[in-house]
């Protein structure tokens, strides 16, 4: 009898064990994210899920064309891609990504401009700012259709939840994320 309460016992400590730890990863290293609308397609689509570094941003600054999850508002965290940097002066012209006015190349854009048929994918525009400290420029991939810093302004490295890392689902699409 005393076994059988041992066994128990031990199973219910490595339950206990396995359940804080989830909680622990969870909370500090990685979470999962679904995608909600189409601002950054054709990379990314409406329902995609993925998993989201948390601790990467705790130790290195975002690098340009980062995916990241950032907190737009109390209720809703967005997906977006990283364009701008501190210190950074953005400006886009003739569906040209320029940064301190040198021309940048967006190789995942490169075929939807390509196809765009109804005028210039990004419209043409300019930041009279540079981007702060602690703060990043991002934009959405599907630039005719994306509530992002051109609206809402720059985001702070506050906000960032962390970088998009992997994409779990759907499965014929999972794999590390560029």
């Amino acid at each position: 009898m005393e076994t059988k309460q041992n066994e128990w016992f031990e199973w219910g400590k490595a339950f206990i064990i396995a359940i804080l730890l989830a909680i622990i990863i969870r909370t500090f290293v990685f979470t999962s994210y679904e995608v909600q609308g189409e601002s950054m397609s054709p990379n990314v689509f409406d329902g995609e899920r993925f998993i989201v570094n948390k601790m990467g941003y705790g130790f290195v600054e975002p690098d340009r064309f980062d995916l990241i999850v950032f907190h737009a508002n109390e209720e809703e965290d967005y997906i977006k891609r990283v364009i701008g940097l501190p210190g950074d002066r953005i400006s886009y012209r003739d569906d040209v990504l320029y940064v301190n006015d040198e021309p940048i190349e967006e190789p995942f854009l490169t075929e939807r401009i390509e196809e765009h048929q109804w005028g210039a994918y990004t419209n043409d525009f300019a930041i009279p700012e540079v981007v702060p400290d602690g703060h990043v420029f991002v934009l959405g991939d599907n630039r005719p259709n994306s509530l992002d810093s051109r609206r809402i302004g720059f985001i702070s490295t506050d906000q960032i939840v962390g970088k998009v890392d992997w994409r779990f689902w759907p499965l014929r699409e999972a794999g590390l994320m560029k």
